[in-house]
């Protein structure tokens, strides 16, 4: 969708993010779901009409809650308005606070205990609940970033009916990395970085690093990074067997137009949507000539989500 076609959508669908005004508004409730380590909280938006579709909101990584915002930084609301969306058009959402953030910050134990495996079956046994809910008449997973992984794993395990990548990665976790860090550190440093995620994808644990990369490579998060390096999602996409969208918009600084062609190779049935202009958040935000731009299109929760975003999963649902 070119920029035109943009500003075309939001005068035509200007009711994308509102609920019309002869339709009740959907209800934000309170929802649990229990693990062997503790409870897991969310939030459902549910419209009044039941039985209704629901689309399992599966975050990014990095301590990000329910809403779609970050304690590093992210004010972005995005989940709060794809929920409020869909609501409006009928289709039902949980959004969680992942074992460790926010409300479900006592479900996980010690960091060194977590794997991105556990992630995965969190998902799994969201999907189970919510297949198991009489007020849902289908199951939709939307995987944003790093949860699009989670998502599609997820699915391998668990009864759903269809899977959207919003801003996914399709190459494995080493390979973006090093492509992000690259452009960020002094060669020196990056040097470093390159030779620990080497022995991480081997299985192996960094006995050193700097304090500068402390906050990558600290001791507690690299059993989790050893178990996320493992996958490829362009593999992993392919074993899936429901209907896919792979949604990816061009002005994303974090996850490349190679990647959404990585899973369209992988999921070639898949419906392949590409927003021009839109940002890592699912915004319309094109400028990324300077870090100041790129972080205010994070940090602005009254910018609303893309429309094509929001027709692509209700098409799937």
């Amino acid at each position: 969708m070119n920029r035109s076609t943009f500003l075309g959508a939001v005068a035509a669908v200007s009711t994308a993010t509102a609920v019309p005004s002869r339709v009740q508004a959907a209800s934000d409730l309170p929802i649990s779901l229990e693990t062997a380590t503790g409870t897991l909280y969310g939030t459902l938006t549910l419209p009044p009409r039941t039985p209704a579709p629901v689309v399992l909101i599966v975050a990014g990584s990095g301590p990000t809650d329910r809403n779609g915002n970050s304690a590093l930084g992210v004010r972005s609301d995005t989940y709060i308005l794809l929920a409020q969306a869909l609501g409006a058009r009928g289709i039902a959402t949980v959004r969680y606070d992942k074992r460790g953030i926010g409300a479900s910050a006592a479900a996980m134990k010690a960091e060194s205990d977590l794997r991105f495996d556990t992630y995965v079956q969190d998902a799994a046994a969201w999907i189970g609940l919510l297949r198991g809910d009489a007020r849902f008449s289908t199951v939709t997973v939307a995987g944003h970033s790093e949860g699009s992984l989670i998502g599609m794993l997820a699915l391998q395990h668990a009864n759903a009916d269809a899977f959207a990548s919003l801003a996914g990665a399709g190459r494995p976790a080493p390979a973006v990395l090093r492509e992000q860090l690259a452009a960020q550190l002094p060669p020196e440093m990056y040097a470093q970085v390159d030779a620990a995620i080497t022995r991480l994808q081997e299985g192996h644990l960094v006995p050193h690093s700097s304090p500068e990369l402390a906050a990558l490579l600290r001791p507690s998060v690299q059993p989790y990074l050893i178990s996320w390096f493992k996958y490829d999602p362009a593999v992993e996409i392919a074993k899936l067997r429901v209907p896919i969208a792979i949604v990816q918009g061009t002005a994303d600084v974090q996850v490349t137009m190679a990647d959404a062609h990585a899973l369209q190779r992988g999921a070639p049935q898949a419906r392949f949507v590409v927003v021009d202009g839109m940002n890592h958040v699912l915004k319309y935000a094109p400028d990324t000539a300077t870090q100041a731009a790129v972080l205010r299109g994070y940090n602005d929760p009254t910018l609303p989500i893309d429309p094509q975003v929001v027709r692509t999963v209700q098409a799937l649902v």
